[in-house]
C-alpha cells in the first residue's frame, strides 16, 4: 500500500507533539511494509528538498507564507494551495491520503477529489475543546469550521482517544461508523537510550539539592494544562514537605502570569521556571524526579504522561481526557479532578509520602507502555484502518 501523509509540522520543524506522531507513525508503517510519502512544509529554501529517511520519503517543501502571514487560518490556507501543488506535480500513485489535523485538511480535500482516492484524518484535538466547548472569536470559529469540513468529508477519522471520539461525535455529530480510535504511542528504544546513573546523578545535582524532592511538570504554558492549579498547590505541598522543589519546564502565554502567582503565594523560591528544554533534558527529569504531574484542564491523549511512564517516574493526572484512560487510578498512577489545587496538593502528597507505592506504580505503568502504546501495534492498527478504508471506497455500490 502507497500512503500519502500530509503533516504541519516534521522533525526537526516541531511545535507540539503531532509532528513526533508523524515522524514514529511512518516509520513504523515502513517498516511494515508500507510505503510512506510525508509531505511537510518549512520556511527556509534550503531547508526544501527530498529525502529517504529509514524508509520514509520526506517532502520538505518551501512555504514561505509560514513565516509572511500572521493569521493561522489565513497561513493555513496558503501552505495548503502550496503543498498541494507540490502533490500535483509528484511522478507518484497513491492509495489512500493521511492528514493530521484541519492544518493540512484543505490539501487532503482538494487532493482527494483531483487525485480520486480515500482521505483519513487523525484528529489529534479540536478548537471547540481547547475552549470547553466554546467558539470565543471569529478565528476560533474559522478553525471549527475547518475542522467541520474535514471531519465531514473524511472516508474515515483516527482519533487518538474514547474522550476524543465522545468529543467528535458530540461535536460534528459524526457516526460511529466512520470513526476508529488508535491510540498514541512513545518509541520505547529511543527512551532507553538514555543516560548512565553517574550521569543522572550529576543533572540531579544541578537541578535540586540533595536532600530536595523533585517535583516536575513540562508542557506549553497555556490556560489549558493547568498549571496555575499547580502553582495554587504548591503551599500545602511544601507546608508538608518544605524540601520540594517544584520545577515547571516549557514555554507560553501564561508564563508570566504563572511566575506572578508563584510570587504572590510566597513560593517563588521553591518553584523554577526552566523555560524550553530538549526532550534529552525532559527525559532526564523524569528519571530523577519524585513524580511529573500533568494538571491538564483539556488533554485529547497526554503523549507527556506515557513518556513519564516509560522512563519509570510516577505520574499524577487530572482524570480529564485521554489521561484518564493511560493512567489507572492507584494502579498505574494518581489521578486527581481537574481544575482543583486541593487535589492537586492531595495527589503529589500521596506519591511523596510513600516512594516504595510510588514505585510499585511506576512499574505496572512501564508495562503498560510497553504493552499497548508501542509503535509496532499502533501502527498495525492503523494499516487495518487504510485496508478497511480502501476496502469500502473500492466497494462496488449495490442498487
Amino acid at each position: 500500500m502507497r500512503v500519502l501523509m500530509l503533516s504541519w509540522e516534521y522533525p526537526p520543524h516541531l511545535v507540539g507533539g503531532l509532528g513526533r506522531h508523524v515522524a514514529e507513525l511512518s516509520l513504523a508503517l515502513a517498516e511494515q511494509q508500507i510505503i510512506v510519502h510525508v509531505v511537510t512544509p518549512t520556511t527556509e529554501p534550503e531547508n526544501a528538498f527530498t529525502s529517504l529517511e529509514k524508509g520514509v520519503m520526506i517532502h520538505r517543501v518551501f512555504a514561505p507564507a509560514m513565516k509572511l502571514e500572521a493569521n493561522i487560518y489565513n497561513q493555513a490556507i496558503a501552505v495548503n494551495q502550496i503543498l498541494c501543488d507540490y502533490v500535483g506535480r509528484m511522478d507518484e500513485v497513491f492509495d489512500i491520503i493521511h492528514v493530521h489535523d484541519w492544518l493540512t485538511g484543505f490539501a487532503g480535500m482538494d487532493l482527494q477529489m483531483s487525485l480520486k482516492r480515500p482521505l483519513v484524518a487523525t484528529i489529534h484535538a479540536t478548537e471547540r475543546g481547547r475552549g470547553c466547548g466554546h467558539i470565543n472569536n471569529d478565528l476560533q470559529q474559522a478553525i471549527d469550521g475547518a475542522e467541520q469540513r474535514l471531519i465531514e468529508r473524511a472516508n474515515r477519522v483516527i482519533v487518538c482517544s474514547h474522550y476524543m471520539l465522545h468529543e467528535v461525535q458530540t461535536f460534528f455529530h459524526t457516526p460511529t461508523s466512520r470513526l476508529e480510535v488508535v491510540f498514541n504511542g512513545v518509541n520505547l528504544d529511543d527512551l532507553r537510550n538514555g543516560h548512565s546513573k553517574e550521569q543522572l546523578i550529576a543533572f540531579r545535582a544541578r537541578c535540586a539539592d540533595p536532600d530536595e524532592r523533585i517535583v516536575f511538570a513540562v508542557a506549553r504554558l497555556v490556560h489549558e494544562k493547568g498549571f496555575h492549579r499547580l502553582v495554587e498547590a504548591a503551599p500545602r505541598i511544601l507546608a508538608e514537605f518544605p524540601q520540594t522543589r517544584i520545577i515547571i519546564a516549557g514555554r507560553g502565554p501564561e508564563a508570566n502570569n504563572l511566575k506572578r502567582q508563584a510570587y504572590h503565594l510566597g513560593v517563588a523560591d521553591r518553584v523554577d521556571f526552566v523555560g524550553f528544554i530538549s526532550d534529552e533534558q525532559r527525559d532526564e527529569y523524569y528519571q530523577t524526579a519524585s513524580c511529573a504531574v500533568f494538571p491538564s484542564l483539556y488533554e485529547p491523549f497526554g503523549i507527556v504522561a506515557l513518556e513519564a511512564m516509560a522512563l519509570g517516574c510516577p505520574v499524577v493526572v487530572s482524570e480529564v481526557g485521554g489521561l484518564s484512560e493511560i493512567v489507572k487510578h492507584e494502579e498505574t498512577g494518581v489521578t486527581i479532578y481537574p481544575d482543583n489545587a486541593d487535589s492537586v496538593a492531595w495527589g503529589v502528597l500521596h506519591i511523596l509520602q510513600d516512594p516504595s507505592r510510588a514505585l510499585t506504580y511506576a512499574a505496572r505503568a512501564y508495562q503498560a507502555v510497553e504493552e499497548l502504546y508501542n509503535w509496532s501495534r499502533i501502527a498495525r492498527l492503523t494499516r487495518g484502518v487504510y485496508r478497511r478504508t480502501v476496502d469500502k471506497y473500492l466497494a462496488p455500490v449495490s442498487i
